[in-house]
C-alpha cells in the first residue's frame, strides 16, 4: 500500500519526489524504487526516516508491529504517524512511543488515483497537521474522516478489501461470457465497462440501488429471469455475510472482541495473545 501511495503523491504535485525518504527491510525492495522514482531517498533504517520527516506513513504487515519493531524508533513528540496497517488500532503506536497518530484503511485503487480511504487522528493534532494529512490521502483518491476509530475496522470490510469483492464479480462474469463463446478480451470490455459505467451511473443520479436495479428489470423478462436466480442463490446475504467476516477478522488483528453481527451477539469472548494464556485461566 506504500509504494500505492508514492505515486500519486508524486505526480499530484503534493511532495517532491526529493523529499520522500523510504525504508524497507529488503535492500532490493529499496533499490526497486529508486530505479522507478529517480531522486528518491533511502534510509539505513527507520529511525533514520523518522529523524528526516514531518510525517511518517507506516506499511507494514500487523504481525510485524511487535515490540522490537518499536525499539527501533524513537520519535519526538511533534513526529505524526499515519498508519495504513490494517487491523492495527492507534493504541498499539501510542504505546510504541507516538503522540501524534493517525489511522487509515486505504485501498489498491490508490494506485490511479481512484482509492477510498477513511481515517481517523487522536485529539493533539492541529487544524494544520489534520489538514496536511487530508491533503495526503486526497492525493490518491477520495478520504473521509471519521471521529470514532471503531469506524475505520468497519470500513476495511467495505471500501478497504472491497476491491477482492468487485474483482471476484468481474471475473465470474468474465467467464461466463467465455463460456457463451465470446473471446476473453471482449468479455473482459463488457465487463469492465458495464461495472464502470453502472457506478458512474449511480452516482451521477444519486438514486437508491433499488430504483436504479428495477429501472433495468422488466416484468418476465431476461434481467428478471436472472435476478432470480441470484436471489435463489442468495446472492445478497452471501456479500453482507463476506462483509461481516471481514469485519470481525479485522477486530481480530487488533486485539479486540469480535463477537458482532448478525448471530454473533451471545457470550463475549476475550482475544489473547499467543504464548499469554495459562492453564487457570482456561478453567475460569
Amino acid at each position: 500500500m506504500a509504494e500505492a501511495m508514492i505515486a500519486p503523491v508524486i505526480g499530484s504535485g503534493l511532495q517532491p519526489v526529493e523529499d520522500i525518504y523510504l525504508y524497507d527491510v529488503s535492500s532490493a525492495a529499496l533499490e526497486g524504487f529508486k530505479k522507478k522514482y529517480p531522486g528518491i531517498k533511502t534510509a539505513q533504517s527507520m529511525q533514520e526516516v523518522v529523524e528526516k520527516s514531518d510525517l511518517v506513513v507506516c506499511a507494514v504487515k500487523p504481525q510485524n508491529l511487535s515490540t522490537e519493531f518499536f525499539t527501533q524508533i524513537d520519535p519526538s513528540p511533534d513526529t505524526i504517524l499515519l498508519s495504513v496497517v490494517a487491523g492495527s488500532p492507534v493504541s498499539t503506536f501510542i504505546k510504541g512511543g507516538f503522540s501524534k497518530v493517525a489511522r487509515s484503511m486505504p485501498n489498491t485503487p490508490a494506485q490511479i488515483g481512484k482509492g477510498m480511504t477513511v481515517w481517523c487522528a487522536t485529539d493533539n493534532f492541529s487544524s494544520e497537521e489534520k489538514e496536511n494529512v487530508k491533503k495526503l490521502l486526497s492525493s490518491f483518491g477520495k478520504q473521509v474522516y471519521v471521529e470514532d476509530e471503531d469506524f475505520i475496522d468497519m470500513s476495511t470490510s467495505i471500501s478497504g478489501s472491497g476491491p477482492a469483492y468487485i474483482f471476484m464479480l468481474m471475473e465470474a462474469m468474465i467467464d461466463a461470457g467465455v463460456h457463451m463463446g465470446f473471446s476473453r478480451p471482449i468479455a473482459t470490455t463488457l465487463v469492465h465497462q458495464t461495472i464502470l459505467g453502472s457506478t458512474l451511473y449511480a452516482m451521477e443520479t444519486k438514486e437508491h440501488p433499488v430504483v436504479l436495479r428495477n429501472s433495468v428489470t422488466s416484468p418476465a423478462g431476461t434481467t428478471a429471469s436472472a435476478i432470480y436466480e441470484l436471489e435463489n442463490g442468495k446472492f445478497r446475504t452471501v456479500i453482507k455475510d463476506a462483509i461481516w467476516a471481514c469485519y470481525r477478522r479485522s477486530l481480530e488483528m487488533g486485539q479486540k472482541d469480535s463477537n458482532v453481527g448478525p448471530g454473533r451477539m451471545g457470550k463475549s469472548f476475550v482475544i489473547v495473545p499467543k504464548g499469554e494464556l495459562k492453564e487457570e485461566d482456561m478453567e475460569n
